[in-house]
């Protein structure tokens, strides 16, 4: 199976940066894409950011020229550099990973979620 540890919230005022980190571990064999999504309260789970392998990272308008997702291949990790954060920022931020594990003698595709973490910007 294949795990996924976030870290990096927290509380910053508005206009403040954070960044997100998150790393995935386990028997995996390739990862095909990586990205963050966001919940506020009372609101549907949303695309943040999302980058797959070799191709160019998609954003939400909302988070254009503020927010910069970065993967490091090499240490299965993804990053979300957030600048510039508005109070509309604010809720759990959820890393996903998909692509292919070893299963045994076999390569299963997997899907899968961090914990999530607490992003609050607030003065």
């Amino acid at each position: 199976q294949v795990q996924l540890v976030e870290s990096g919230g927290g509380l910053v005022q508005p206009g403040g940066s954070l960044r997100l980190s998150c790393a995935a571990s386990g028997s995996i064999f390739s990862i095909y894409a990586m990205g963050w999504y966001r919940q506020a309260p009372g609101k549907q789970l949303e695309l943040v950011a999302r980058m797959p392998s070799g191709g160019t990272p998609n954003y939400a308008d909302s988070v254009k020229g503020r927010f910069a997702i970065s993967r490091d291949n090499a240490k299965n990790t993804v990053h979300l550099q957030m600048n510039n954060l508005k109070p509309e920022d604010t809720a759990i931020y959820y890393c996903n990973a998909s692509g292919t594990y070893y299963d045994g003698p076999r390569l299963t595709d997997f899907g899968t979620w961090g914990q999530g973490t607490q992003v609050t910007v607030s003065s």
